[in-house]
C-alpha cells in the first residue's frame, strides 16, 4: 500500500516539472519558436531574422509612449508562452518589465536564462550620465540614452544580437537566420545610402524636439538639437520653459520641431505660431502607417528632409 500511495503522490510533481521546467528552445510541441518583444520595432527586426522559423508579437503597440506601457494580465499569460523575450534595454522597460516576467511564471525568459535578450548589447551608448542621479533631473537613464534603435546602424546590432540568440536556441535552423540576417543588413544598407542622399544637403541644421529621443538619430545624419520642448525628461513643458526655448529659437533660427505622435503637440503648435517653425509629428516605432522597422525609418528622414526643404527656399 505505501508503494502505491508514494507512486500516486509522485506522479503530479513529475507532471508539473515537465509543464513548467523546460530547457531553452521551442515550447514542448511547438513548430516556431514563440518570441515576444516589448516594442513592435524590435519586433518587427525579429520577425526579419527569424523568417518562418519564429512566430513574433509585440507588447508595444508602436503608437504609445514604451516608457509607460501597463504590465497588464495580458502581457503576463502571452509571457508566459515565450521561448524568447526580447528587450531595448538600458532601463526603458524599468516600470513593467519585471512584473510581467513575474507574473509569467516562465522560467525560460528570467533575466540571465538564455530567453532573455537584451539587444542594447554592443551599442555605443549615448548620454550615459556621470555623477549622481535623482529624480529631480526628471526620466534620466543612469545606462545612457535609450533609444539607440533610431540610429541604423544600430539596427544592424540589434539583428546581429537577435540572430546570435535564435541560432543558440534552435541551432538546427542557424543557416537560415545567418541568410535572413545578411539579406536585412543588405536592405538596411541600402536605405540607408538614400537617406543619408535626402539628409546631406541639411547637414548641422538646427532642431527642437519634444522628447530626448533623438540624438542617435541627430548624430548619424549630422543634424544639431539646440533644445527640447520638456525642460526635463519626462517633464511635461511649463511657461517658463516654453519662453526658453522659443527664445532659443529665435536666436539659432530654428524652424523645425520634431516630436512622436505620441505626445500632445499643443505646445509644439504654439512655439511654433511664436517662432514661424514647422511641427513634424512622426511615429518611432512600427505602427499602422509604417509597417516595419526600415519604413519607420524611411518615413522620418522623408519627412524631415521634405520639411527641410521647404524652410530652406
Amino acid at each position: 500500500m505505501n508503494s502505491i500511495k508514494f507512486q500516486w503522490t509522485f506522479l503530479p510533481c513529475f507532471i508539473l516539472s515537465v509543464l513548467f521546467i523546460q530547457p531553452a528552445g521551442r515550447c514542448l510541441g511547438a513548430d516556431k519558436l514563440n518570441v515576444l518583444t516589448t516594442t513592435s520595432n524590435l519586433a518587427s527586426i525579429a520577425e526579419s531574422v527569424g523568417g518562418k522559423h519564429v512566430s513574433v508579437a509585440s507588447i508595444g503597440s508602436g503608437d504609445e509612449d514604451p516608457h509607460f506601457i501597463q504590465a497588464k494580465p495580458s502581457f503576463m499569460m502571452k509571457a508566459r508562452k515565450a521561448d524568447l523575450w526580447i528587450r531595448v534595454g538600458l532601463e526603458l522597460e524599468i516600470g513593467y518589465e519585471g512584473l510581467i516576467l513575474q507574473g509569467s511564471r516562465n522560467p525560460r525568459i528570467q533575466i540571465n536564462a538564455p530567453g532573455h535578450l537584451d539587444v542594447s548589447e554592443g551599442i555605443l551608448k549615448l548620454e550615459v550620465p556621470a555623477g549622481k542621479i535623482d529624480r529631480s533631473m526628471g526620466d534620466v537613464h543612469p545606462m545612457g540614452n535609450p533609444h539607440y534603435w533610431l540610429d541604423p546602424y544600430n539596427g544592424k546590432i540589434i539583428a546581429k544580437n537577435i540572430c546570435q540568440r535564435l541560432k543558440q536556441l534552435d541551432p538546427a535552423d542557424a543557416n537560415d537566420y545567418d541568410r535572413n540576417l545578411v539579406a536585412f543588413n543588405s536592405k538596411l544598407d541600402n536605405a540607408m545610402a538614400g537617406w543619408v542622399v535626402k539628409l546631406k544637403p541639411f547637414e548641422h541644421s538646427k532642431i527642437v524636439t519634444y522628447h530626448r529621443s533623438w540624438p542617435y538619430f541627430a548624430n548619424r545624419f549630422n543634424l544639431d538639437v539646440v533644445a527640447e520642448l520638456e525642460p526635463k525628461p519626462g517633464i511635461p513643458p511649463g511657461p517658463g520653459h516654453i519662453l526658453e526655448v522659443i527664445n532659443t529659437m529665435k536666436s539659432e533660427k530654428v524652424k523645425i520641431i520634431l516630436m512622436e505622435l505620441f505626445y500632445n503637440r499643443d505646445d509644439a503648435d504654439a512655439v511654433a505660431k511664436k517662432t514661424g517653425a514647422k511641427v513634424v509629428v512622426v511615429p518611432n516605432a512600427v505602427n499602422e502607417q509604417v509597417k516595419d522597422y526600415i519604413a519607420m525609418l524611411d518615413n522620418i528622414v522623408t519627412q524631415l528632409s521634405d520639411a527641410l526643404k521647404g524652410e530652406s527656399k
